[in-house]
């Protein structure tokens, strides 16, 4: 059944969906919001996190379609793309997507965001360089610098066989419980990661574990030339806090803003942090 978007948007907003075609024989489902009052607001190309879903943005999303044009895009290791015969789920060719995709929306010079969290941010941080339509800036919510799979990790991702998913998937929780996530101050998190795993594509899944398998973005963040707003929490260990300030601190026109917890970067206050940002680096002003 089709998913009732209304909810996931400010009352009044213009919903369209589309898949995209692009290189590779490759369609990518792209969600457009557009706001009830028409305005001169930079457009904001969304790229979610790996296999993340639509239901963990709600709120982000209710806050920014009152002044944005919004571009949701879902990337070629989500449940929805189509992407046959298609071994690479590489950071890289993620970000190569995103370029076609500017063009594709036909998206104009200093006119729009890049707008990014996890994956999607550090995919939008790989593809910089080859952009020929620049945004008016970045704004990242956790990128995440690298993907460290240890030895033993490779091999079951190897060894992994699809079919078997819904065996090794309440153990995948339980790791992400046990050892990756504070549930003691942000509970929603786990729930989130727990749902977004049931509703996986387990064969885009392995291919996306091995496609990301020891990427690391440190090398391309001294070539961006371009303003950046990064959202960080402290207490989401799962992307790495240590990594972000190492992040900021290479990025040459870099902003930072502590949320604390995964749920708060989630949240209305994230979208009340871009407008100041923008406000105060750009001279948007928002009513």
């Amino acid at each position: 059944m089709k998913k009732d978007l209304t909810e996931y948007c400010f009352p009044g907003t213009d919903i369209a969906e589309e898949m995209v075609n692009i290189s590779g024989n490759v369609s990518l489902k792209i969600i457009t919001f557009r706001p009830p009052k028409e305005n001169n607001n930079p457009k904001v190309l969304f790229v979610p996190g790996w296999i993340s879903m639509i239901d963990g943005w709600k709120e982000v999303l209710i806050e920014m379609t009152k002044d944005f044009v919004v571009h949701y895009v879902e990337t070629r290791e989500k449940i929805s793309s189509k992407a046959p015969n298609q071994k690479d789920f590489s950071v890289e060719r993620i970000g190569l997507d995103l370029v076609e995709i500017v063009s594709k929306l036909n998206l104009r010079e200093n006119n729009f965001i890049f707008f990014g969290s996890s994956l999607g941010a550090t995919a939008i941080l790989d593809c910089c360089r080859y952009l020929k339509t620049n945004p008016v800036c970045l704004v990242l919510v956790g990128p995440n610098a690298e993907f460290k799979i240890p030895y033993y990790g490779k091999i079951l991702i190897k060894l992994f066989y699809p079919p078997m998913y819904n065996f090794f998937k309440p153990y995948v929780k339980w790791y992400l419980k046990t050892f990756r996530l504070d549930t003691k101050n942000d509970y929603a998190q786990y729930e989130k990661y727990s749902s977004v795993l049931d509703f996986a594509d387990p064969w885009k899944l392995k291919k996306a574990a091995k496609g990301v398998s020891n990427y690391s973005v440190w090398n391309r963040l001294k070539e961006i030339q371009l303003p950046v707003l990064v959202i960080g929490a402290s207490k989401d260990k799962l992307h790495s806090p240590e990594n972000l300030k190492k992040i900021v601190d290479l990025l040459k026109f870099s902003t930072y803003v502590e949320m604390t917890t995964n749920k708060n970067t989630h949240s209305k206050e994230a979208v009340l942090e871009i407008r100041k940002y923008l406000s105060n680096n750009f001279n948007y002003q928002f009513s």
